[in-house]
């Protein structure tokens, strides 16, 4: 997945930087408010493909003393800084400078340049959100579009789909609003196409973060992988009961297990010391994401005692 999410990254690293310097050269030429926001939109948008990359390089470090788990949250992280760029800048420069061309509007000289650059820019967004989708269209199986998001634990690639998406709808408020403003020769309309721009981006903004957020403060493995896990230890004769069965995402493809269980009991140390060493080899190998495994042993009755006075 990680190659799969540098893919998807450089690919709409590479579209977003060359159209922010369209949309600036046309912002500057035309004096479009509308093109200035979508210009600001795709330099805030090449600034996150940085950041991501930034933070899948960083989530690969080898665990230390300090994080003996490793880094791989540190993609959650970078990827919540994204979240809180997209509002704070693409979303707030956007509806500043549209309010700001309400106060004072200006006609839009050399259309022309407008519709050029953003028509190229609708190819560029369009095929940097189809490397996206056809990357993230391999991990949602049967699900919807919306509950692969939500599921999704690889924030890089469902960030720059959300980032295109905006993207795409962006540009055609953008054709809109400068048509308007240009046909009915109503000004204020650039303004207005500025600050929808603006809105649309901190609705963007506004559910990546909330994705993020769950990334970051822990979330379990897949419904899937946890029944996987579950008859691999109700298939073992030497185990009376699986007591519970603790996941969580250290990183996209890391994943933290824990779980006790009660033996039969009788059973020498040796024949369980041996059950708990196959029962971990088959985990991993049927689930390769599951780095750090740790069963605990013990009773039914000794678990319950445990949960009731924690």
């Amino acid at each position: 997945m990680a190659s799969g999410s540098k893919k998807v990254i450089y690919a709409a690293l590479a579209g977003n930087a060359l159209i922010a310097v369209s949309k600036f050269t046309a912002a500057t030429l035309t004096g479009s408010s509308a093109m200035l926001s979508e210009g600001v939109h795709s330099l805030v948008d090449t600034g996150n493909q940085g950041l991501m990359l930034l933070g899948l390089s960083r989530s690969k470090k080898s665990p230390d003393k300090d994080h003996p788990f490793g880094y791989g949250m540190e993609i959650y992280f970078w990827s919540f800084m994204v979240a809180v760029l997209i509002f704070a800048l693409g979303a707030g420069i956007s509806i500043y400078e549209g309010i700001h061309a309400l106060k004072s509007p200006q006609p839009i000289s050399n259309p022309i340049w407008n519709y050029s650059i953003l028509g190229l820019a609708i190819v560029f967004e369009g095929w940097a959100w189809n490397v996206a989708y056809q990357e993230f269209k391999k991990t949602i199986g049967s699900q919807s579009l919306w509950t692969a998001i939500k599921n999704s634990k690889d924030p890089t690639i469902f960030t720059v789909l959300l980032e295109d998406t905006a993207a795409l709808v962006g540009l055609l408020v953008a054709i809109i609003g400068i048509y308007l403003s240009q046909a009915l020769n109503i000004p204020e309309l650039d303004g207005i196409a500025s600050i929808i721009i603006g809105v649309i981006l901190a609705m963007v903004a506004v559910i990546l973060s909330i994705e993020c957020k769950g990334l970051l403060i822990g979330e379990a493995a897949s419904k899937e992988t946890r029944l996987d896990i579950e008859n691999i230890i109700r298939s073992e004769d030497d185990i009376l009961a699986l007591n519970e069965l603790l996941t969580m995402h250290m990183g996209p493809e890391d994943i933290l297990l824990n779980i006790s269980v009660d033996f039969k009991d009788g059973l020498p140390a040796e024949q369980i010391e041996k059950t708990i060493s196959r029962l971990e080899q088959q985990i991993k190998k049927q689930q390769p994401s599951i780095k750090r495994l740790f069963i605990e042993v013990q009773s039914v009755k000794g678990h319950l005692q445990s949960v009731t006075e924690s």
